[in-house]
């Protein structure tokens, strides 16, 4: 589950800022003064189901406060929604919050006839809510294959705390941060279909996205992530190895490099190698060589 980034240092802050006392902010919580003193010391942190009373006692958005790396799963709706799990009995009628509790473990979906008052109670629409449980399914398939959690090789770049490196990295980060629809994340099946239409023939199935996807492939067939990168829009240089972008890198401060020296002929003239620029960084270079030899000449004025 992609839980919510409590930061005590920046609710504190808030919280001064807000000009609120501890004991205001814990009363609007309903946790006392000292629960609230713990969470800003870092002795404890505060439930999930907490956190959407908590930055509204701190005058603040849930989503700018306490900020969520991907898209939501089934407890993660219930938790934005500031319910216990043991209060989603009484939200579908049953005895206890078994249903809920399943669906939410990838064991058991949830029966038609609950999914409208959960979906009322959480402010979701009935999708929203059948495609968190989607994604609470993928991810107890993902365990049972044993795939990685957050904070894991295969984890987001942000459950990470660092850049992604990986080309696994790199798909799941545009795809939960940058390219999601109104309804979340694309389906493999959707992602294979539109880099096939990029390419103008199918060469990718959803199986193939898939294995790009999670790791267990970490090279793509000729030509499949240019066209992947034209339909998430980043540029190509986004997928490659840091090895291939450091050469690129390198080689652009060579150019610029031998510009400032004056060899701003020799510049112009050079091919592309195998490691070289591509077109459009190359005119882009150009550019900058042609404003610089204007300002020289300016200069010499």
């Amino acid at each position: 589950m992609p839980a919510r980034h409590f930061d005590r240092h920046r609710a504190r802050a808030v919280r001064r800022a807000a000009d609120r006392l501890q004991s205001e902010v814990g009363a609007d919580v309903g946790v006392s003064d000292s629960a609230v003193a713990n969470w800003e010391a870092g002795h404890a942190s505060p439930d999930p189901e907490k956190l959407p009373a908590y930055a509204a006692a701190l005058r603040g958005e849930l989503d700018d406060l306490f900020p969520r790396a991907g898209l939501p799963d089934l407890a993660d709706l219930r938790c934005d929604a500031g319910i216990y799990l043991n209060e989603t009995a009484g939200v579908i009628g049953t005895k206890s919050a078994g249903p809920v509790s399943a669906a939410e473990k990838g064991v058991r979906r949830l029966k038609e006839r609950y999914v409208p008052a959960l979906a009322a109670k959480y402010g979701v629409s009935e999708e929203e809510l059948r495609r968190a449980e989607d994604r609470s399914f993928a991810a107890a398939e993902e365990r049972k294959r044993g795939g990685a959690e957050p904070g894991t090789q295969q984890g987001t770049a942000a459950d990470l705390g660092r850049p992604p490196g990986s080309l696994a990295e790199k798909i799941t980060l545009i795809l939960q941060r940058s390219y999601p629809g109104p309804h979340g994340a694309p389906s493999d099946a959707e992602m294979a279909a539109q880099v096939n239409a990029q390419m103008g023939a199918d060469i990718v199935t959803a199986e193939d996205f898939s294995d790009l996807r999670t790791g267990a492939k970490d090279t793509a067939p000729p030509g499949v992530l240019p066209a992947l990168a034209a339909v998430v829009g980043v540029s190509p240089l986004y997928f490659e190895s840091d090895e291939f972008v450091a050469a690129q890198v390198y080689e652009g401060l060579q150019l610029l490099a031998a510009a400032k020296q004056g060899a701003i002929g020799r510049v112009k003239a050079r091919g592309l190698g195998p490691q070289g620029l591509s077109p459009r960084m190359m005119a882009l270079v150009n550019e900058l060589v042609a404003e610089m030899a204007e300002e020289e000449a300016e200069a010499g004025k």
